[in-house]
């Protein structure tokens, strides 16, 4: 019995030692923890930060994105106001020619104020890149002109525009209308 008892007193005791260091193990992981726990707090509110920094990094984004579709509509929508603008003062010309022909008699000066009118609004059209085809008497090309007709001529040569029935129109080099002709055949 002795024996019996010395060996559970000294599993007792190894025991007591291994309560003893786990105490000391949980004593310094409690230290631990409350670094631990601070640590935690802080990359806790660092997350926070950067969520609530995304959150607001997409809403300026999303909100740009509106500003952005808002500006392409306006532009869109009012992009033509200065070219506009710029024809105004031709429709106020033609508005003080047609009442001037109201109460005269003189063919003439009404032909010289249209065709001022319409060089008026040539220029106002070159301002802003458009340039008129001129093609009476050039070789027909099916890029710039649109043959309406073919005739016969002895005074042009085979494929020489005779006539330009309706001028075509270039907008900063491209075509926006051609030219409709009547084109020689031999």
């Amino acid at each position: 019995m002795t024996k019996k008892l010395k060996k559970d007193n000294a599993r007792d005791h190894v025991e007591i030692s291994e309560d003893a260091e786990e105490r000391v193990k949980s004593d310094s992981i409690l230290a631990g923890d409350e670094n631990l726990e601070s640590l935690i707090v802080e990359k806790e509110k660092m997350a926070a930060e950067s969520h609530e920094k995304y959150l607001r990094a997409r809403a300026d984004l999303e909100n740009y994105k509106k500003r952005a579709a808002k500006d392409k509509q306006d532009t869109i929508k009012y992009g033509n106001e200065k070219l506009i603008r710029d024809l105004l003062p031709l429709i106020d010309g033609m508005d003080r020619a047609l009442g001037c022909s109201e109460n005269s008699t003189d063919f003439e000066a009404f032909r010289e104020g249209l065709q001022l009118l319409q060089e008026q609004l040539c220029c106002c059209l070159e301002k802003y890149g458009v340039e008129t085809i001129d093609a009476a008497g050039k070789p027909f090309d099916p890029n710039i002109h649109e043959a309406l007709m073919q005739v016969e001529s002895s005074e042009h040569e085979a494929n020489q525009v005779v006539t330009q029935m309706e001028k075509g129109y270039l907008l900063n080099g491209r075509l926006i209308r051609p030219a409709k002709v009547c084109v020689c055949k031999k």
